[in-house]
């Protein structure tokens, strides 16, 4: 099997290599996730894949930083209110990880813009917070073939699942409507628990980047972060579903 480059990199990752072995820390260094959203939830994921190795991030998430991120957003920095918020993002994975390569873009999520960026990566993380955004990223991983992990948070619940195209159910089939009461910037939202979220997104990309256990594909897992219930159930494809199914295709 193929070493790592240099010892630099055993001794950096020296204890989850017991976990992952060194063809799992491999295929981490060799892999490209992108983060649609790097908020309370996308954030948190983007630190832990960096720490984690990753090979190379894309991350997309608009405008500038306001005081009422700091309760959640922990790429944000105080010093740095007004000014935009995917700079200063970088800025601190590159701090935590020098050697992760990243692409960082200021812009909202909008199906010609985003296609690029879909195509280059081997998985993505949805963490944007409304849901024009979540369904064209759904459709560019469908018609991509590109796996996404679905993570969202509202108050203390969490739902996490991994949209498989073509095998499992995409975010059309489990919430068909178009125009869903969604409120982007009202919700309640307490960092730990966004926090949570992004730890289990973070975890889901690297299952399935290094074939380490079982991920949340074909599954709906619901957390409640105030008295730790969970509970997960079994989803299923909707064959009459306009983005994945027979009605969606061309």
């Amino acid at each position: 099997m193929e070493q790592l480059v240099g010892g630099t990199e055993l001794e950096r990752y020296a204890r989850q290599l017991k976990l992952l072995g060194e063809g799992g820390q491999k295929a981490l260094k060799e892999a490209t996730v992108m983060i649609a959203g790097i908020g309370g939830l996308g954030g948190t994921a983007a630190l832990y894949l960096a720490a984690a190795g990753i090979g190379k991030l894309i991350l997309a998430h608009e405008g500038n930083i306001v005081s009422p991120d700091l309760n959640r957003q922990i790429l944000m920095d105080s010093d740095q209110l007004g000014m935009e918020r995917m700079s200063t993002a970088i800025q601190q994975l590159k701090r935590l990880n020098p050697n992760v390569e990243m692409e960082g873009f200021n812009s909202k999520i909008e199906y010609n813009i985003a296609k690029p960026w879909v195509e280059q990566a081997d998985i993505v993380i949805d963490a944007r917070y409304d849901f024009p955004e979540r369904y064209a990223l759904n459709r560019l991983c469908v018609e991509t073939g590109t796996p996404m992990v679905e993570a969202a948070m509202y108050g203390f619940e969490i739902s996490l699942t991994t949209v498989i195209p073509g095998e499992t159910p995409c975010l059309e089939c489990l919430y068909p409507d178009v125009n869903p009461e969604w409120e982007p910037f009202g919700f309640p939202v307490l960092g730990a628990t966004s926090g949570i979220a992004g730890c289990l997104a973070a975890l889901e990309a690297v299952k399935w980047v290094t074939r380490v256990g079982t991920t949340y594909a074909g599954v709906m897992h619901r957390f409640n972060s105030l008295d730790f219930a969970c509970y997960s159930v079994h989803i299923t494809r909707n064959p009459n579903c306009t983005c994945c199914g027979e009605e969606g295709k061309p």
